[in-house]
């Protein structure tokens, strides 16, 4: 298929948290769980929202390691929840502290997804490009019951998103130039770096990301090359 007069597109890479999975109810599910009995007036929705705000400035602000041992982003979590836990006056055992940080391996697919891959596996190869850890994708997938051609994470490139050195690495494992693949995200950054490299890009609304009434950038951009409301949308618009 020709996207916009550009070459035939052969693959889809796929942002996993937030995009593919949401990760925010059920991890303010796990963590209400956990300790909303002990703590019956904490605010776990926010607590999540500062949670992943965590991650994503200790992400910003990594290094390239690609010659040295990965800081797995599961131990990134970890130690935010131990700071944000800190901050908030919360005590957890460590089993708890585990088993909460583990809710981020534990997501669900959002509604269109499985149907939406589904129709898309039959015309492109399914990829992910995630900044979770390879063994945390897997995990996901798994449970989801997300059936990709290849998992790619940033953990296989030694460094995060938008580093571009992650999405040169995607290519070359897919064998394909950037313009005959497509980046699908919900987060403009992601679509932005890639789109920087050549790649294709499909933005993808979820409106829910942060839960209702969150705040959540779903504006349409004609930087992108579709603009779809789901899964099942995009694939239609690529005539899945």
């Amino acid at each position: 298929m020709t996207v916009q007069g550009n070459p035939k597109l052969r693959a889809l890479l796929f942002d996993v948290q937030g995009t593919t999975v949401d990760f925010h109810s059920v991890v303010t599910a796990t963590a209400r769980r956990i300790a909303g009995a002990r703590y019956p007036e904490a605010d776990w929705a926010g607590f999540t929202d500062r949670w992943r705000a965590e991650y994503f400035r200790a992400l910003k602000a990594a290094t390239p390691q690609r010659d040295a041992a990965w800081v797995t982003v599961h131990s990134v979590y970890r130690r935010a929840l131990d700071r944000l836990l800190e901050e908030g006056g919360l005590t957890l055992t460590a089993d708890e502290r585990d088993e909460l940080t583990l809710s981020w391996r534990r997501m669900a697919a959002w509604p269109d997804t499985v149907a939406g891959l589904g129709r898309l596996g039959t015309r492109f190869t399914l990829a992910t490009l995630s900044n979770a850890d390879v063994a945390a994708v897997v995990d996901i997938s798994k449970r989801a019951g997300l059936l990709w051609d290849a998992v790619f994470t940033a953990e296989m490139a030694g460094a995060f998103k938008p580093d571009p050195a992650i999405y040169a690495m995607a290519a070359r494992y897919l064998g394909f130039a950037p313009a005959e693949i497509m980046m699908v995200a919900s987060h403009k950054y992601d679509l932005r770096a890639a789109r920087a490299l050549g790649f294709r890009t499909a933005f993808v609304a979820r409106p829910l990301e942060f839960g209702a009434g969150g705040a959540v950038d779903v504006s349409y951009e004609d930087e992108f090359d579709i603009n779809a409301r789901d899964f099942l949308d995009l694939a239609g618009q690529l005539g899945c």
